[in-house]
């Protein structure tokens, strides 16, 4: 009969059988050979350990603190945030293109003022490049058709960006970064 296809006993069935095992070991000589033949027996294959769950990357919490400030520095030199709450659909175009423009210049002030960004690779866009074994994974995001291991062979699409300074102000201890921006009151 195929064991596998047999349900295991429950925790007091095998307590049942062990008791009476024990015993009939006691007083049969056969049986208790054929308890060691059975022991000594070839086990059959085990099936395959799965490989342990991966042990998942502790994240480190990011105080909102920061990305508050900049937020608020974007709405003070490019009033991003005006821009981006206003309601365009009563705009024209070119209306709307001209406050882009203001918007992108304020914005380019913050990011020159309070960032050095350098681009993650330095060839130009549309470049042969290869990726060896080992590349950062979190520089580069392979797109298209994404199939077996490196090195992989392809074009620069987008060289990319780092921060490889930021320069943003000191909070005060008392400042509550959550005001984007005051309201403004004329007298």
């Amino acid at each position: 009969m195929n064991n596998s296809t047999q349900p295991l006993p429950s925790f007091f069935s095998r307590i049942s059988i062990a008791v009476g095992a024990f015993f009939r070991a006691l007083s049969d000589a056969e049986y208790a050979a054929r308890l060691t033949r059975i022991d000594d027996a070839p086990q059959p294959a085990a099936a395959p350990t799965p490989a342990p769950a991966p042990v998942p990357t502790p994240l480190r919490v990011a105080t909102p603190d920061a990305a508050l400030q900049l937020l608020s520095l974007f709405q003070r030199e490019a009033r991003l945030i005006d821009f981006t709450q206003e309601n365009l659909s009563a705009y024209s175009d070119a209306d709307i293109g001209a406050a882009a423009r203001v918007v992108h210049e304020g914005c380019s002030k913050v990011l020159r003022e309070h960032f050095t960004i350098e681009p993650v690779r330095s060839e130009a866009e549309g470049s042969r490049i290869v990726l060896e074994n080992g590349f950062d994974a979190s520089a580069v995001r392979l797109t298209g058709n994404v199939v077996g291991c490196a090195p992989f062979r392809g074009a620069l699409s987008h060289r990319g960006w780092r921060a490889a300074n930021v320069r943003l102000p000191k909070l005060a201890e008392a400042h509550d970064a959550a005001i984007l921006a005051p309201a403004e009151v004329e007298l």
